[in-house]
């Protein structure tokens, strides 16, 4: 059998900041989901830049007055 070890303080201490530094260390690495365009953000941009060239798009004030806001 296994002997119980009993942990201080400073044992549990000590541990928490080695695992809060590991944490740190890989957030550094991960990306932020919301700076990944899937493809139907991507598709989405196209046809918003399509139609910004193409002139088909109206202003929000003109967008106002035609619902007469």
């Amino acid at each position: 059998m296994k002997k119980s070890t009993i942990a201080t303080l400073d044992d549990v201490y000590k541990e928490v900041k080695f695992v809060r530094k590991r944490v740190l260390e890989i957030e550094k690495h991960l990306l932020d989901i919301d700076n990944i365009m899937t493809e139907s953000d991507f598709l989405a941009l196209q046809a918003f830049h399509k139609e910004k060239h193409g002139k088909k798009l109206i202003s929000h004030a003109d967008l106002k007055k035609e619902f007469g806001l």
